[in-house]
């Protein structure tokens, strides 16, 4: 799939320390994601990805959040909590906004996330998506809404190196 539109954007939540960040190599996102064993969970269905990317985000963040969420049952129980609690307002069945994904993520992170346009695509725009790797690179999982033309799934960046993203794929 090409580069969405869409990318979470990250800035510290005053007072908060950055635990995952400070666990440093022992504990990256992609380690977390397959000690959790959700690398075989998927989306519950069609329009579940943003709530799907915004819990294995939460769980790669807050160690309680992970041990609960343990079984497939549990997995897809929270998904559909998750699309309830942030499409108050917006139709389901359009899947979940942007800032729906990042307050969702935000409920269980030492930083608040927050939602920014892929510049990329803009008239002369270039993006190099600088503030994904470092937020990656710092043990953040980062959120993408991605789409050739209309950005319509997320996905889940976990990890970078040798040129390229790690992601999870929730379908």
């Amino acid at each position: 799939r090409a580069a969405g539109n869409i990318v979470r954007k990250l800035a510290p939540k005053p007072g908060v320390p950055d635990t995952l960040a400070s666990l440093g190599s022992l504990l990256t996102p992609s380690r977390a994601l397959s000690m959790m064993k959700l690398a075989g969970l998927r989306q519950r269905d069609g329009v579940t990805c943003g709530p799907t990317v915004a819990v294995v985000a939460g769980a790669l963040l807050d160690p309680g959040y992970r041990e609960a969420l343990q079984t497939p049952h549990l997995f897809h129980a929270e998904q559909g909590r998750v699309h309830r609690l942030v499409n108050r307002f917006w139709p389901r069945r359009l899947g979940t906004t942007p800032v729906g994904v990042a307050r969702a993520i935000s409920a269980h992170s030492p930083v608040r996330y927050r939602w920014r346009l892929f510049r990329g695509l803009l008239p002369g725009g270039r993006d190099a998506l600088s503030d994904v790797l470092s937020a990656v690179r710092a043990g953040r999982p980062v959120a993408v809404l991605v789409g050739r033309f209309l950005p319509r799934h997320w996905i889940l960046v976990v990890g970078a190196g040798e040129g390229r993203l790690h992601c999870y794929e929730p379908s």
